[in-house]
């Protein structure tokens, strides 16, 4: 095997998902498990995307339309940019590997996060493309442009920014992003991952098309798992100028969004009531988990996403495990004290915080 492998693979740890609900049903036998480890939406996916899915589920024989035809239209209805600044991909993750095989040679630095505290997946696209990880330390759990600026070398070809960032729910303001961007040298594409940007409800927060109408290199990944529930469909988008898209789109397999998940994408962007109601059912929550925590003596970490990273202040496995054998998973991650949950419904957050202090005391 070793000789059949690229050395790059020694380099790779597979990603681990958070545990699924059969396998702690399974270990712990309990029926009523809540699942707030993987940010999906707790109140399901859109129901005009479900209705979607279930009307194309008759024509599955057919091939899906290759260039997503009617779902780029109404992404480019939707965000008022032209269809040619679009990319489809089987989730944003897909995207993110397309980015590397199209624009990453060996020994080409890309500058990051630490994993430990944003997204895994910069660091092993980057690995697989035998380009070098450049890790930038993270500063009170937020991306520090500052420092990620002053790592710029000749080498550097990709810069990774989350925004907001996961796990930590952090968020770059315009003001920061513009200073940023104003470093960056012409031959540096910046990639702002933006999964969780719906959920945002500052002023301050970029609208970072913007960067693309004036021509920057800056790609923006976005994606229908989180606000629009399709976690499970796997659908995600790209915005950047035309130039990046066409480089990108030679290298994108055929038929790469499947049938039923583009009939998905068109229905959930109508779909405005839903989108609606899960900010709103967010932003209760996350304000009551907040004043819980607080009221316990929990640090967290301030968030515009649908999760909050909240720190134990002992070792985190033993409290996720604990609170496993209470039908409620969550994701410990981060510093090693750190556990990060996803924000659902007022029910299963008061079922959270009543667990979290019964395996704490």
């Amino acid at each position: 095997m070793k000789k059949l492998q690229r050395d790059a693979i020694d380099k790779l740890s597979p990603y681990v998902p958070g545990k699924p609900v059969a396998e702690v049903q399974r270990e712990y036998g309990i029926a009523d498990i809540i699942k707030m480890a993987s940010n999906e939406n707790p109140l399901g996916a859109s129901p005009r995307a479900v209705a979607a899915v279930k009307k194309a589920a008759e024509q599955i024989y057919f091939y899906p339309e290759g260039s997503c035809f009617e779902l780029r239209k109404a992404m480019a209805e939707h965000l008022q940019m032209p269809a040619e600044t679009l990319i489809f991909g089987n989730g944003s993750d897909e995207l993110l590997l397309l980015i590397s095989q199209v624009f990453l040679n060996p020994q080409d630095e890309v500058l990051q996060g630490d994993p430990k505290l944003t997204f895994v997946e910069y660091k092993a696209v980057t690995t697989i493309a035998d380009a070098t990880p450049v890790i930038v330390e993270m500063k009170d759990f937020a991306y520090d442009l500052s420092a990620m600026a002053e790592k710029i070398t000749p080498k550097t070809k990709v810069v990774f920014i989350t925004n907001p960032n996961n796990p930590t729910g952090t968020m770059i303001t315009k003001t920061e992003l513009d200073e940023f961007l104003g470093k960056i040298p012409e031959d540096v594409i910046v990639i702002l991952d933006e999964a969780y940007y719906e959920y945002v409800g500052r002023a301050d927060y970029p609208e970072s098309v913007e960067y693309v109408k004036q021509g920057k290199n800056v790609i923006i990944l976005r994606t229908f798992s989180k606000i629009y529930g399709l976690a499970g469909i796997r659908l995600g988008y790209g915005i950047a100028k035309k130039e990046l898209i066409d480089l990108l789109e030679k290298a994108r397999q055929p038929f790469n969004v499947n049938l039923l998940a583009q009939a998905a994408g068109i229905a959930a962007l109508k779909d405005n009531k839903f989108v609606e109601e899960s900010k709103q059912v967010n932003n209760e929550g996350k304000r009551w988990l907040g004043d819980a925590f607080e009221a316990m003596g929990i640090s967290f970490v301030a968030s515009e996403a649908n999760f909050i990273l909240f720190d134990v202040k002992i070792e985190a496995r033993p409290v996720t495990e604990a609170l496993m054998k209470e039908g409620i998973i969550v994701r410990c991650i981060g510093t090693g004290t750190t556990i990060r949950v996803t924000i659902g419904t007022m029910q299963q957050n008061r079922r959270f915080i009543s667990a979290l202090k019964k395996v704490l005391k």
